[in-house]
């Protein structure tokens, strides 16, 4: 059993990675969107939900190996997973309901942060 639990321990490490390099090219794009003064397109906002979606299966796999008894280093790296688990799709769904001009800069920073927040749980993994 302890096989399962390396590779769900090595997907994530490698998920994570994907991620901070993903929240990356999606906070130049949405900030280019900004200074340009555009509303985000659809595949922005798509590739966002895919960012949010792909938090989430990240949390899973950490969550399998947690019960596998694989802890991270610091108990803070699961703060810093819950954050941008629930804050994607808080900031999703506050511009949703907002003026187009201003999603662009909303959706640009949460992709910042979270970029923060995904190198954060890396560290502390």
């Amino acid at each position: 059993m302890s096989g399962v639990f390396a590779d769900l321990a090595f997907l994530h490490s490698g998920l994570a990675r994907a991620l901070i390099v993903y929240a990356l090219v999606l906070g130049v794009w949405g900030g280019y969107q900004f200074i340009r003064h555009r509303a985000v397109s659809g595949g922005f906002r798509a590739s966002f939900l895919l960012m949010f979606g792909l938090t989430l299966l990240q949390g899973l796999l950490g969550a399998a190996g947690f019960a596998g008894g694989q802890h991270p280093r610091e108990l803070l790296h699961i703060v810093y997973g819950i954050f941008a688990a629930v804050f994607l799709p808080g900031v999703y769904t506050y511009v949703s309901s907002g003026a187009r001009d201003r999603e662009a800069a909303f959706l640009a920073a949460s992709c910042w942060i979270v970029l923060i927040a995904y190198g954060r749980g890396l560290t502390t993994g």
